[in-house]
């Protein structure tokens, strides 16, 4: 499926065949492609890059298609891998974390630190964290596919 061009994003360079490889939703879902191009959000004389999920709903193509400053896809990939680290060890922890250090890490942007916490304000935290633990391991081949194809190519770039 052809991903459209008439939009105010703008793509450039596209994933037409996302549908097929969409995760554990590979060949049915509404996702069928990604792209970066040029940010909808764009002003005259103002160009941002963007990233966007392609949503098509079997008639139409969905409001609900999503697109982020290609910084923010990055900075959910960093978010995804402390995530990962965190729950490979997180089995030494009573409710797979530490509620008196439930920051995991703080990661230094751009002059500041992103900080990676356990979310204690979630008042079922503890079982929360216990379903997100699971599906993270239920999907561990899935996600450890991904994140060795981006190892490669991050190392191949000189990363």
């Amino acid at each position: 499926m052809k991903i459209p061009t008439s939009l105010k994003h703008k793509p450039v360079v596209v994933s037409e065949n996302y549908g097929q490889v969409d995760g554990r939703f590979a060949g049915n879902t509404d996702a069928k492609g990604l792209s970066l191009g040029l940010a909808q959000w764009n002003d005259r004389g103002k160009v941002d890059i963007s990233a966007k999920v392609w949503r098509y709903t079997g008639e139409k193509w969905s409001r609900q298609s999503e697109e982020l400053p290609l910084h923010r896809v990055l900075d959910l990939s960093i978010l995804i891998c402390r995530a990962v680290a965190h729950f490979r060890e997180a089995y030494r922890y009573e409710h797979l974390y530490d509620p008196q250090k439930p920051v995991i890490d703080r990661i230094g942007l751009q002059g500041d630190a992103m900080t990676v916490a356990v979310c204690t304000d979630n008042d079922k935290i503890n079982e929360d964290i216990k379903l997100f633990s699971q599906a993270l391991s239920n999907d561990d081949e899935m996600i450890s596919e991904r994140l060795r194809t981006l190892s490669k190519i991050l190392k191949e770039m000189g990363y």
